[in-house]
């Protein structure tokens, strides 16, 4: 009789014991759903379409508060400390602990290559691999007029900028000072991590490399007033060989605010010292900065076609020469392979097997010798100083383009290097560094 009873009142209110059961479990399915997604990042492939939906705004959102939490923005946008991962939508996929979240895969490849609206990018190639974020919104202050531009404070070093006797007696010293008066150069395991992968020699094409060569990369690394100006440069050049650069005024006004923050720095204001006592820049600073300008920046001919190179864009960004069999030449930056790696136009393929057997590259290394591919072009052998900053670049290869040979052999800390350059006419044409070992 109380079961008729409670089956009438039951059907009154709209109510059936097997939905009520069927709601039950369906609970407990979404509570162990949920609990198995926190726990292993993934979310069952099996009921992923039917889930769909749900998975992109309650996974999402979740995940936005736990694991990938916006970092406040005040001048230059906000960054993360980026790993080769799934980043998630306005997160990062990154715990404020440091910890990492494994993401679906199905999911990644959904979101792999997309751009969104809100100034970031999204990008990432391998397999093991996941997309990263790169914000670039601050880059675009860059490009405005010269009379609202900031600049660092000058400051003081604490360390001797002039050269010694000994410095302008022998380009090595000077080279090595340079070396120490670079206090914005980068430490292995704090501020980024490289994974070598295998070794390989020059000709063998297999890739030895499962995933990409930077495994993270510390989010204070582009609030930093050189290394920022100089990525903004990166896209203003095409790649191919060749073709003829028009730069507008933007540009411009972005190369010489370049010149002028790294102006500011100890390697740069060293250089300038050294070249001067030398006699062959002016001791003007004005004057000094424009000859700068012109030296890294000024267009030149390249392949056979007027105004399709620069110094800038040769050694830092690299080109794809067009004639026969297409190759990358230059490409010398660990800056730009980050980024182009981030964004899947590079595919790093390996070391190349140092001369000397036992001189094994790790992830404190930061001489690397290395294959990659760009765009589907091979470079079969490059050279490149990890971690180092865009000013200690541009003076190491100014100073050994003025004071040295094609083979300058040098010390830079724990390293002994051959600073190659190649000259075009009264241009720097190309400039690298090779391991002695």
């Amino acid at each position: 009789m109380d079961g008729l009873i409670k089956g009438l009142l039951n059907v009154a209110l709209g109510h059936d014991d097997r939905d009520a059961e069927t709601d039950s479990q369906s609970r407990d399915e979404r509570s162990r759903s949920t609990w198995a997604e926190v726990v292993s990042g993934e979310q069952d492939d099996e009921s992923s379409n039917d889930r769909t939906h749900g998975y992109k705004h309650n996974q999402w959102n979740r995940e936005e508060q736990n694991y990938g939490r916006k970092e406040e923005s005040e001048t230059g946008g906000s960054w993360t400390q980026m790993r080769p991962q799934k980043a998630v939508h306005e997160g990062y996929g990154r715990g404020e602990d440091g910890g990492t979240q494994n993401y679906n895969q199905s999911h990644w490849n959904q979101k792999e290559g997309q751009e969104n609206n809100d100034g970031w990018e999204t990008v990432g190639k391998k397999p093991q691999q996941r997309p990263q974020k790169v914000q670039m919104d601050n880059w675009n202050n860059y490009k405005r007029p010269a009379s609202e531009q900031e600049y660092t404070s000058e400051v003081e070093y604490g360390v001797d900028i002039e050269p010694s006797e000994n410095e302008l007696a022998d380009l090595s010293k000077a080279c090595s000072k340079l070396w120490e008066l670079d206090l914005n150069r980068l430490i292995p395991g704090r501020d980024y991590e490289i994974d070598c992968g295998e070794g390989k020699k020059v000709y063998q094409k297999e890739d030895m490399a499962q995933g990409s060569l930077f495994s993270w990369l510390s989010k204070d690394i582009f609030r930093r007033a050189t290394y920022s100006r100089f990525c903004s440069l990166l896209d203003n050049y095409n790649p191919h060989e060749g073709h003829k650069e028009v730069v507008t005024s933007q540009e411009r006004q972005e190369q010489a605010a370049f010149i002028e923050e790294i102006s500011r720095t100890a390697p740069i204001k060293y250089l300038h010292k050294y070249l001067s006592s030398k006699g062959i820049v002016s001791g003007d600073s004005q004057d000094f900065k424009r000859f700068m300008t012109g030296l890294w920046f000024d267009l030149y001919g390249r392949g056979g076609t007027y105004g399709c190179s620069s110094a800038f864009e040769h050694v830092f960004v690299g080109e794809i020469k067009q004639r026969g069999e297409q190759e990358v030449s230059g490409f010398h930056n660990w800056l730009q392979f980050y980024l182009e790696e981030a964004k899947g136009r590079v595919d790093y393929q390996g070391y190349i097997f140092p001369r000397r057997r036992g001189e094994t590259p790790d992830s404190e290394t930061q001489l690397l010798t290395i294959q990659f591919e760009w765009n589907g072009v091979l470079k079969s052998v490059s050279s490149t100083l990890v971690g180092v900053s865009p000013e200690f670049e541009v003076a190491l290869y100014t100073l050994c383009f003025f004071m040295g040979g094609e083979d300058n052999h040098v010390q830079l800390g724990p390293y002994l290097v051959n600073i190659k350059c190649y000259r075009l006419g009264d241009n720097i044409g190309s400039a690298f560094p090779m391991s002695e070992c």
